[in-house]
């Protein structure tokens, strides 16, 4: 994210950093760690698993809806977002 500010420029959204050691403030980040964990247990080696693997569990987790977004998808969010946008 070293381009935050370009793209806080060019998307007019505010980027967050959360503080270090302060899982409490990353609610959505905390979420789908566990949401991987159903896929990939904790200390999984990914290099283990094909691309075409990883894509297929990211596409899943993608078109996955989720409350905190309304029901939609993080797949429809971005697709909204980069549509108002241009």
């Amino acid at each position: 994210m070293n381009e935050h500010t370009r793209f806080t420029v060019d998307t007019s959204l505010q980027i967050y950093f959360c503080d270090p050691k302060s899982p409490w403030q990353r609610g959505s980040n905390e979420n789908t760690n566990g949401l991987l964990r159903q896929y990939f247990p904790r200390g999984t080696e990914l290099s283990g698993h094909s691309q075409a693997h990883l894509n297929a569990v990211a596409r899943e987790l993608n078109e996955r809806p989720r409350r905190t977004l309304g029901g939609l998808s993080p797949s429809q969010v971005f697709a909204e977002a980069v549509a108002s946008t241009g």
